[in-house]
This record gives C-alpha cells, sequence and structure tokens, in this order.
C-alpha cells in the first residue's frame, strides 16, 4: 500500500453546538450519515456535551477525509456520503457510499481515522492508502 494522502482538521467544538442550537438541529442532519445520525441522537439523549461533542468529532473526521483525499468538500466528497462508526472495539473506521464509495473503488483507495475530543475542541487524522502504484517523483535539472 502506498500513502494516497493524508488529512487532518480541528474543530470548535462551541461553534458546532452554536450551529446546532441556531438550526435546531438540522445542522446534524446536514453533515451526518444515517449510521451516525443514530448515534448522535442516543448520546444526546443521555448527554448534551458528548452529543455535541460526537457531532464535533465527525464534522472534523469528514474534513480530515476530503483533505486526504484531495477533494475537499467537493463531488464526490459529500458530508453523508462518508460516515466515521466505530467497532465493538471503539476504533474508528470510515464507511463511503454511493458516488463516493464509487469513486474511492476505482482508485483503489482505503482510509484509516484518528479522533479524539476534549471540552473545547475535536481532531481528526486520516490516512488515505492506495493499492495503485504511487506516481513517479518529476525531477528538474538544474
Amino acid at each position: 500500500m502506498a500513502i494516497y494522502g493524508i488529512g487532518t482538521d480541528i474543530a470548535q467544538v462551541s461553534r458546532i453546538a452554536a450551529v446546532l442550537e441556531r438550526t435546531g438541529g438540522r445542522f446534524a442532519e446536514k453533515v451526518l450519515g444515517p449510521d451516525e445520525l443514530r448515534v448522535f441522537h442516543a448520546r444526546r439523549a443521555r448527554s448534551e456535551v458528548r452529543g455535541i461533542a460526537f457531532l464535533a468529532t465527525r464534522f472534523s473526521a469528514k474534513e480530515a477525509f476530503s483533505k486526504a483525499i484531495g477533494l475537499g468538500m467537493h463531488w464526490p466528497m459529500t458530508w453523508r456520503a462518508l460516515q466515521t462508526l466505530n467497532h465493538p472495539s471503539g476504533e474508528p473506521y470510515v464507511v463511503a457510499s454511493g458516488e463516493l464509495a464509487d469513486w474511492l473503488a476505482a482508485r483503489g483507495i482505503t482510509a484509516r481515522v484518528t479522533v479524539s475530543d476534549e471540552r473545547d475542541y475535536a481532531v481528526s487524522f486520516v490516512v488515505a492508502e492506495t493499492d495503485a502504484a504511487p506516481a513517479p517523483v518529476s525531477r528538474t535539472s538544474s
């Protein structure tokens, strides 16, 4: 496997909370995929703080992923096309759907993600890997 790209993002939890409050929850529905949305609602029902922290980590993970694949938030990378879920062990992993999944498969791209949050910030780091041969490094003569 070769590294296709890396991405990192940090989100201020208070900004995510403010947007969520201002939009009456529509922000979560816009950003989170269906499985993430279920987890968000369950965590928020138990603790508003943990629900918002979950939303902030998922927002951050999507931003980091979009940077790692070099697209930013442009087609086929959309908010809901990528979900960051957790194995029973707690280890996070990404799941792509729709056109994003097709785009990634065509390039042999897989990704590893890590997320972390504290009271004020959520941070994510993504390493995108590919089984395709890496592009040659261009050299210039002096």
